[in-house]
């Protein structure tokens, strides 16, 4: 005969175990027991008053956060809504059965305030990854550096001009996020960061950077900075940054800095693309940190017209002057400089040298004579050329694509393809969450599977 099901859902008492109802191969079991927040409260207590009602438990709302950014549910109502119905969630978050959940509108308070004011999610994101460090996750040799566009939430429909977009508003009457760019104006990474006008400025989220990078219709954007160690893919550190080369760069150098400020870890060698090659950067790398760089030079030298490239030109280092093909000097000039000016240090040869010469027609067949420029940092792009060289070098380009597997997890996977919150300080959040989630998950699994800890061998 066909049952029935008898169940009574007006019961008055219930026997309910909620630490027997999650499976123990589910996912919040192992982020839970690799995740430690008993330093939160400790912490945030300064920015908490002893007196009036009791808050919503700050460790509460972390674990929240946290459990949305794990699983893609970025949405703080949509977050609240599952944590109501979802056992596993409640268990995660310390919740009994019959615990209230908190409303969302206490987030939006928490993180406009005291969570950012203590910059909390920072020290979580560092207390993560001082437990990848001792777990033996993290190499310390060789890391990896890269950017990915983020799209913000701004409607191009409802941007201005760039050229029409003024500086000039009462920060008292803006909206937060104008509030956070105008606050920003002489951070390298954000005002500073470029003089171009972009072509257009979305007035409720101006700090986003209108680009067509990715080579089709252009967006506004935020860009996603990652310092990775390249041994299991941790996350050493993130940053936000306008969409521009220079931003990159810069966030780049400030994330290495951190690193080695906060951990006290140097890598031996760094290794990233083109975009990170210019001569700045890699002065930075060689001659102020002593690291390596695996990156390819961005070198305009070279000529396709069949005349001598700057390469065939041999540097003589000790009298500071270029020898030519057939032999002859190029000194040193002691005024004129190149176009980047005081970068670039120009070298000419002498017009009676060149004049009755029989490679000028292969050397200079439309001057008198020939001109070298030369970077006053170039001795750190010759160190970057040798290593390009190296068999090294091409294991640590096949490194480098740890970083993207990272960025295509971040928009595939965790749906971080489109901001929610505007301004600098919602992208530094919403980044740094998803870069606390990527830490954990990789985490849980290398110690649920713990790998073979052998560090990769890179000369």
């Amino acid at each position: 005969m066909m049952g029935r099901c008898k169940s009574e859902q007006g019961q008055l008492f219930y026997a309910f175990d909620l630490e027997a109802v999650v499976p123990d191969d589910h996912q919040v079991r192992r982020i839970a027991a690799v995740l430690d927040l008993s330093w939160v409260r400790v912490e945030l207590a300064p920015h908490y008053p002893n007196t009036g009602r009791p808050s919503v438990d700050p460790e509460l709302m972390i674990r929240m956060l946290i459990l949305g950014y794990v699983f893609a549910i970025r949405s703080e109502r949509a977050l609240c809504r599952e944590v109501q119905l979802n056992l596993a969630y409640r268990w995660f978050c310390g919740l009994g059965i019959e615990d209230r959940i908190p409303d969302h509108s206490a987030f939006t308070r928490a993180r406009n305030e005291r969570f950012r004011d203590h910059d909390v999610f920072r020290h979580v994101f560092e207390h993560v990854v001082v437990s990848c460090i001792k777990a033996g996750l993290v190499g310390g040799n060789g890391f990896a550096v890269d950017a990915s566009l983020i799209a913000a939430d701004a409607n191009k429909c409802r941007s201005t001009p760039g050229d029409k977009w003024s500086h000039d508003i009462d920060p008292m009457r803006a909206r937060r996020a104008v509030q956070d760019y105008l606050a920003n104006l002489d951070d390298p990474a954000w005002g500073r960061a470029t003089d171009v006008v972009p072509k257009f400025v979305a007035p409720s989220d101006p700090a986003a950077q209108w680009t067509g990078a990715l080579r089709n219709a252009a967006f506004f954007a935020y860009a996603d900075n990652y310092l990775i160690d390249v041994k299991f893919g941790i996350i050493m550190d993130v940053e936000a940054s306008r969409a521009i080369r220079q931003s990159e760069v810069g966030a780049s150098q400030t994330m290495i800095e951190r690193t080695e400020k906060t951990f006290g870890i140097k890598p031996d060698w760094l290794v990233a693309d083109t975009a990170y090659g210019a001569a700045q950067n890699l002065h930075f790398l060689v001659d102020v940190k002593g690291i390596a760089p695996h990156i390819p030079v961005i070198d305009k030298s070279q000529r396709n017209d069949g005349t001598f490239s700057r390469d065939d030109f041999i540097y003589d280092e000790a009298r500071d002057q270029y020898v030519c093909p057939s032999g002859k000097i190029l000194p040193r000039s002691s005024g004129a400089r190149g176009p980047r000016g005081d970068d670039a240090i120009s070298y000419f040869s002498r017009v009676a040298d060149c004049r009755d010469c029989p490679l000028k027609s292969k050397c200079c067949p439309n001057s008198p004579s020939r001109k070298i420029t030369r970077h006053v940092h170039e001795a750190a792009r010759d160190v970057a050329r040798a290593i390009a060289r190296t068999p090294a070098y091409d294991q640590t380009r096949r490194d480098r694509k740890k970083v993207e597997m990272l960025f295509a997890h971040l928009k595939r996977i965790l749906r971080l393809d489109r901001l929610r919150l505007r301004g600098p300080a919602g992208a530094r959040f919403e980044f740094t969450l998803a870069a606390i989630a990527q830490n954990l998950r990789r985490f849980a699994k290398l110690a649920l599977h713990p790998p073979d800890t052998a560090a990769p061998s890179v000369a």
